[in-house]
């Protein structure tokens, strides 16, 4: 039995953790219990980490990474480079050298990666970058085979197939090239050569049937097209012959006009063309006949007479004269067109017949189908392209992804920054540090109040992306008075983007000991003034009305019929009296107040006063340093998305490091005379040097005098 692996743990954040300090470390990770693991499963989106990198990760494609996948991620790299502590330099390029090309995949890999930089232009260059490998466009843009099946007009030398290429994108459309290019694949080809088989049959169709369906030869097309054109126009005229038949009466009605000429009369009769269409073909009459020699409605005339020519051998006197038997005829025999017609198939009508058929009786559909097999069997070679990609991506980020999901060492360590941090908000002359995308603002609301931590959360649009996002900001530094829905602040996203942000929520907890010392004073301070508030309301209530009844009351007066109600004596009498008695309640509260400070020893009654205000803030000041010790960033995250295995503890120390509060540079000049400062009262310092004369001179009368 091999000697297992010693790990090395350090205490961070309140929890002991794993150090992942050299290759070995990585190598040894499907050793180490789960259960010391800090993460058991993490999004993919809405990280500051590549996030290709976190799909190629996510073998399952569920939108979650999770322990198996990292184990798989790390295993499959350390196969493939030779020293597995090359990972955690976190270097921006991966050197061709640290591919282990004794091994049969490094091996193909590194031929992969070199033949990239020569696709780039840089055959000399000894390293690479995510920027190089994650553009493939640019990697194939040079090459007519790229193993993705898809071939572009660039991959053949032949005019004839470039152009049936364009032609066949043009009928069925096309697929994206590797090299960013419009191609075709092996679907596009059989599809168009059956679309062309199609059409070769169709009209081979009418060839075959060439009287039937061409009546009128090479007329019958523009024939059809006027027969389209006029058939609801020719129904109609006799379809109103036949009511004249049937009832004489109703001629004069039916040829009726005047209406329709009367609305138009007065205007450019040109521009009336559509209602003058309205108007009967030609004159009704029973059992009439149409004839092209009679005055014909002027908007049809010449599709009538256009149409009367090409189809005169099928009516009677030469082309003038069409009965209603003969229309009907007519419409049957323009039958077997119309429905030869309706099984056109237009996707490829525009490249003609001949050109069809000399494509289907050519050897191109043969060609284009060796090109496609050409560049499939280059799939080997292109798929190790698309490994380098995946190799230089978990070069570059697996060890990050580690520290965050493993560890959260980034999260603790000064000058890293977490994964799930995403800037910094500038808002109450404060820079916070901790700011995290919300992506279920639901999941946030129910979770987050356990974390013990002031969270503000912030609407944040960009001008620039036009994209709008949601974060979370830990306030773990200053004062909360401040902290108000609606207020606007400033937010930049590590990029250095900067966001207009807006205040949509706060979750009030406890931000310092300091504050807490203040809260409850602050708390008897807001509920005085809004009660004074609600008086002062009241009262301004009475007086209007009062007022508004004097003046009506006045009003009364100078009738003489009415009197003046008698002065209710008793009634005042009362008033006055609960007033001196609230006054008298009062007075006896502090009268109490100050006899039992008075009736202590001098000494005792700066402790006593010192103890009245420890008795009011200390429990509120017990109360936050314990919410503070205990601050956990776990169930914002678990709001997020993530699974979190252990704490993620923000104690007052490291809370400090994370929120930083305006601060005066040092040898700053400071001119502290504000000419826009509120006047000096001397009323207020010259009562409060009263008050501490009658403590001084009491507390000295009970030391000399009283024994």
């Amino acid at each position: 039995m091999g000697k297992k692996h010693v790990w090395h743990f350090s205490r961070i954040g309140g929890i002991n953790r794993v150090n992942l300090e050299s290759g070995s470390d990585l190598a040894n990770l499907e050793s180490l219990d789960q259960k010391l693991w800090t993460a058991l499963s993490c999004p993919v989106a809405g990280l500051e980490i590549d996030i290709k990198t976190l799909q190629l990760i996510d073998t399952d494609n569920d939108g979650k990474i999770r322990v198996p996948e990292i184990l798989t991620a790390v295993n499959w790299i350390l196969s493939i480079i030779t020293n597995p502590d090359d990972l955690l330099k976190r270097d921006q390029t991966m050197p061709l050298s640290a591919i282990n090309q004794n091994q049969p995949e490094g091996k193909i890999l590194y031929s992969a990666a070199k033949q990239i930089l020569a696709n780039l232009g840089k055959p000399e260059a000894t390293e690479l970058s995510v920027a190089d490998t994650s553009d493939m466009e640019a990697i194939f843009a040079n090459t007519r085979f790229n193993g993705d099946g898809i071939i572009t007009e660039n991959s053949t030398d032949d005019e004839s197939l470039k152009t049936l290429i364009n032609h066949i994108i043009a009928s069925v459309g096309s697929e994206t090239d590797r090299s960013g290019q419009p191609g075709i694949g092996s679907a596009q080809l059989e599809t168009f050569f059956d679309l062309c088989t199609e059409y070769s049959a169709w009209f081979q169709q009418a060839e075959d049937h060439k009287e039937n369906i061409f009546p009128f030869g090479e007329k019958t097309e523009e024939a059809f097209t006027l027969f389209s054109s006029l058939k609801a126009k020719i129904d109609d005229y006799f379809l109103r012959c036949r009511l004249a038949e049937f009832d004489p009466q109703s001629t004069e009605t039916l040829n009726t006009m005047s209406d329709i000429m009367a609305s138009i009369s007065h205007q450019n009769v040109s521009n009336s063309l559509q209602q003058i269409s309205e108007f009967p073909l030609a004159k009704i009459e029973a059992n009439k006949s149409l004839m092209i020699n009679t005055p014909i409605n002027p908007v049809w005339k010449d599709k009538l007479s256009n149409f009367f020519n090409i189809v005169k051998t099928q009516i009677s006197d030469n082309g003038s004269t069409l009965s209603e038997d003969e229309w009907n005829k007519l419409s049957a025999l323009f039958e077997p067109f119309n429905r030869w017609k309706s099984e056109k198939v237009n996707t490829v009508d525009s490249l003609g017949l001949e050109y069809i058929r000399t494509f289907l009786s050519s050897q191109q559909k043969i060609q284009l189908s060796s090109l496609i097999e050409q560049d499939i069997a280059l799939e080997t070679e292109a798929i190790s392209v698309i490994q380098v990609d995946k190799l230089v991506r978990y070069y570059r980020h697996i060890y990050t992804l580690l520290n965050n999901f493993i560890t959260f060492s980034d999260f603790y360590t000064p000058g890293y920054k977490a994964i799930f941090q995403a800037g910094t908000i500038y808002f109450d002359q404060r820079s916070c540090d901790l700011c995290i995308k919300v992506s279920d603002m639901g999941k946030q609301g129910s979770m987050a109040p356990a974390s013990g931590i002031c969270l503000v959360y912030f609407d944040c649009f960009s001008k620039v992306k036009n994209e709008k996002i949601t974060i979370v900001a830990s306030f773990t530094a200053g004062d909360i008075d401040n902290l108000t829905v609606g207020r606007n602040a400033i937010f930049y996203d590590n990029k250095g983007l900067d966001w207009d942000a807006t205040v949509i929520k706060i979750i009030d907890n406890p931000i310092s000991i300091r504050q807490a010392f203040w809260t409850p004073y602050r708390k008897i301070s807001t509920m005085i003034s809004k009660q004074i508030e609600k008086i002062a309301s009241v009262q301004d209530a009475k007086v209007n009305h009062s007022s508004s009844g004097f003046i009506e009351n006045s009003s009364k007066l100078t009738d003489p019929v009415t009197k003046a109600a008698p002065f209710d004596i008793a009634k005042f009498a009362g008033i006055f009296a609960a007033i001196g008695l609230a006054f008298g309640a009062i007075g006896s509260v502090l009268t109490s107040i100050i006899s039992g400070f008075l009736a202590l020893v001098w000494w005792k009654i700066p402790l006593a006063i010192a103890g009245s205000i420890l008795v009011i803030s200390c429990p509120s000041m017990i109360l936050a340093w314990m919410k503070l010790r205990k601050r956990n960033l776990a169930p914002i995250l678990d709001a997020n998305g993530w699974a979190i295995n252990a704490k993620a503890t923000i104690n007052i120390a490291f809370g400090s490091s994370l929120t930083h509060v305006a601060k005066i540079p040092k040898n700053s000049k400071m001119n502290l005379n504000d000419p826009f400062s509120k006047k000096k009262r001397p009323l207020v310092p010259v009562l409060l040097l009263l008050l501490l004369t009658i403590i001084v001179s009491v507390s000295g009368y009970f030391y000399f005098f009283v024994k």
